[in-house]
């Protein structure tokens, strides 16, 4: 793979990771130095890299330098990882945006078809735009979850900027998107309009209050996800310590951290962004977000890869009859995690051409067995017949 568009580290951090002890990971991760380029990736699961881009996000007054983010990075301990971490360098400022925006969509979609899984450092959150652009060519439906405050729809039809992507995902073709996830949106940050639109195309929201009630029920939507951004503005203002962010609500640092490893741990989430970096966010923040990427990692090493097709054989299959419906249910004799079937229907012409299990929850199954629906289940059927 050819990447000239990338820049090498920052020469100072090589000159930091020659006094660090040997067992950490800026001593143990392969580089993108000056001197020997690129490094090979034949061995590598997870690669990082940054994007000095956010010029749509107009609130944005410099450039972000990643380099104290790596050092902050590099000194952490990695866990007891069979993984193999690159840290490609950077994509600095294209003449225009939509340059920016080819250079990671490029990058992203031929570490994806690698199986490589990139970890985006991005400014501005609309580079999730080329984020999800890179999945064009993989002829797949996607799913993508934002941790956000916001939904950060926007007017499809004005210039994309860092609060007004989705949209653009929605209508610009081609049609990839199946299911769009908010986690942590806050009300008082989002229109009755966006809100009863998030409803109309069953896309799922969940309320911070919602999520931090019981961080470990937003396992399954993470794990129906093929793409993850994280905007740092979702995290409350006293956890990052930044003048910035100035939000005094948000996800506290554990919190975050959680989702960030929910996120790895699922086996189908093929890229993570976090974005919003800012210039001189201040060592409590970059310490912070170093480690939102440490935990994305250790979730990535645990992974079970339940989503083979052996795997799924072994599969313990549970039904329940409500109403006219026969819910079929599935859980995972090896790490005890629950599927619901969403049936395919051969007389529409559906975006699901096969049975496919959606990730759920065994209080999913109780409530089915006491004649509750669920809602996800719900929504992703009506997407199906849409």
């Amino acid at each position: 793979m050819e990447f000239d568009f990338l820049n090498p580290v920052n020469g100072d951090l090589l000159d930091e990771i020659k006094t660090l002890n040997p067992h950490t990971l800026g001593a143990q991760i392969k580089l993108h130095t000056e001197r020997s380029g690129v490094p090979e990736l034949d061995d590598v699961q997870v690669a990082i890299f940054s994007v000095c881009e956010n010029r749509r996000a107009p609130e944005s007054v410099e450039v972000p330098d990643f380099k104290e983010l790596r050092k902050k990075f590099y000194r952490l301990y990695p866990g007891n990882w069979s993984l193999r971490i690159a840290d490609l360098g950077n994509i600095e400022e294209g003449a225009s945006v939509e340059d920016t925006y080819f250079a990671v969509q490029y990058l992203v979609e031929n570490l994806v078809k690698n199986d490589i899984i990139p970890v985006i450092l991005g400014g501005g959150q609309d580079l999730i735009y080329a984020q999800y652009r890179a999945y064009d060519k993989l002829d797949q439906m996607v799913n993508l979850v934002n941790i956000d405050s916001k939904f950060d729809l926007g007017d499809a039809e004005l210039p994309i900027s860092n609060s007004s992507y989705v949209g653009k995902i929605v209508v610009d073709k081609p049609y990839n998107l199946f299911n769009y996830s908010t986690l942590g949106y806050q009300t008082y940050f989002n229109s009755q309009e966006e809100i009863e639109l998030m409803e109309r195309l069953f896309f799922e929201a969940y309320r911070l209050g919602e999520v931090t009630s019981d961080i470990s029920m937003m396992e399954p939507v993470f794990r129906n996800a093929n793409l993850v951004g994280l905007d740092l503005g979702a995290i409350d203002s006293a956890s990052l310590n930044s003048g910035y962010f100035n939000s005094p609500n948000g996800f506290n640092g554990r919190e975050i951290c959680a989702l960030s490893r929910y996120a790895g741990i699922s086996d189908k989430v093929s890229s993570f962004g976090v974005y919003e970096y800012q210039a001189n966010l201040g060592p409590l923040a970059n310490t912070l977000v170093a480690q939102i990427i440490w935990y994305f990692i250790e979730g990535v090493n645990y992974r079970t890869n339940e989503n083979t097709i052996s795997a799924k054989r072994e599969f313990i299959k549970y039904q329940v009859p409500i109403d006219d419906e026969i819910l079929v249910f599935f859980k995972s004799p090896v790490s005890g995690r629950w599927w619901i079937e969403i049936p395919f229907l051969d007389h529409v012409d559906t975006k699901l051409k096969r049975h496919t299990l959606l990730p759920c929850t065994e209080e999913d199954y109780l409530e089915a067995c006491n004649q509750v629906i669920p809602e996800r289940w719900y929504k992703a059927k009506r997407k199906n017949e849409v």
